[in-house]
């Protein structure tokens, strides 16, 4: 790494702009409706956890359901800061749980192109590509819409694996 203090000044300078902190929270509040949202409309079909923060790279809240559950698996919502998109992911509950279903699903429309597993996931789908941030209601519901039709499809997918 180059020198640490020439990028800690750089991000400070970045920040006392001000345009990086209300992007950030605004994103942050964004997914936290988001998943309250969700929790409104879904709750019969899933719970919800908590909003998580990465490192600035990601924003996302995990759900799951008897089935995922049962398979020790769950399903995140995720803001990827770095693509700006929103994104679906399938997850193990454990480092041998993801590596069991990625060399299950690692031949899967998801997968195909991929010659790894994904550092965190087993399989991501991308649900929203370039989100209108201006309009987030109709954003919302795209995100819903798309989330629900992914997981179903992941969920048809696992069943197949039985």
């Amino acid at each position: 790494m180059e020198n640490l203090n020439k990028y800690i000044s750089i991000y400070k300078e970045q920040l006392q702009k001000g345009d990086i902190l209300i992007a950030y929270n605004e994103l942050v509040k964004f997914t936290m409706r988001l998943r309250t949202d969700l929790i409104k409309s879904l709750s019969n079909q899933y719970s919800f956890a908590g909003i998580l923060h990465g490192y600035m790279d990601f924003t996302y809240f995990y759900y799951s359901n008897d089935f995922l559950k049962g398979k020790k698996l769950k399903c995140g919502v995720v803001l990827n800061h770095v693509e700006m998109r929103f994104e679906v992911w399938l997850l193990g509950n454990t480092i041998p749980i993801q590596e069991k279903y990625w060399e299950l699903s690692k031949n899967s429309k998801w997968n195909k192109d991929k010659t790894e597993m994904p550092k965190y996931s087993i399989l991501e789908a991308v649900l929203v590509t370039n989100p209108d941030f201006n309009n987030l209601d109709v954003l919302s519901k795209e995100i819903e819409e798309k989330m629900i039709i992914v997981s179903n499809e992941i969920i048809e997918y696992l069943k197949t694996l039985d």
